[in-house]
């Protein structure tokens, strides 16, 4: 004995079931979740990523500077502690710098959602 198919929420069996194409592809149903939104750009949030990447550029700048002996001859007494806080701000400007040129390009896996939402 062969098992027929069965549709089993109707319990009828699938040689039975007729089929009609159906007039518009979606059905006449319209998904606003496959249309794309207009995109916003958070220019606050890239400005305060580019103000934090500038900031803690500097300090590592100067920090090199200290530690050569250029700027004074204190040597790593003022070097490091400029140096580390440089890293500390220039690593998260970074980071939303990289986040915001990504979702620019339009790369897959990076939006402007990334970004931290500075709006007050």
């Amino acid at each position: 004995m062969v098992p027929t198919l069965t549709n089993v929420a109707a319990g009828i069996p699938s040689s039975k079931v007729k089929y009609s194409k159906l007039s518009s592809p979606d059905g006449g149903h319209m998904s606003l979740k496959f249309k794309k939104s207009p995109t916003n750009i958070p220019y606050k949030a890239i400005a305060c990523a580019t103000l934090q990447f500038l900031i803690g550029a500097f300090l590592i700048i100067t920090g090199c500077l200290l530690l050569a002996g250029y700027i004074s001859k204190t040597g790593a007494n003022r070097a490091f502690p400029v140096l580390t806080v440089g890293i500390l701000v220039s690593l998260p400007g970074c980071y939303h710098l990289i986040i915001a040129y990504k979702a620019h390009r339009g790369c897959q896996g990076y939006s402007y959602r990334d970004l931290p939402d500075c709006d007050d």
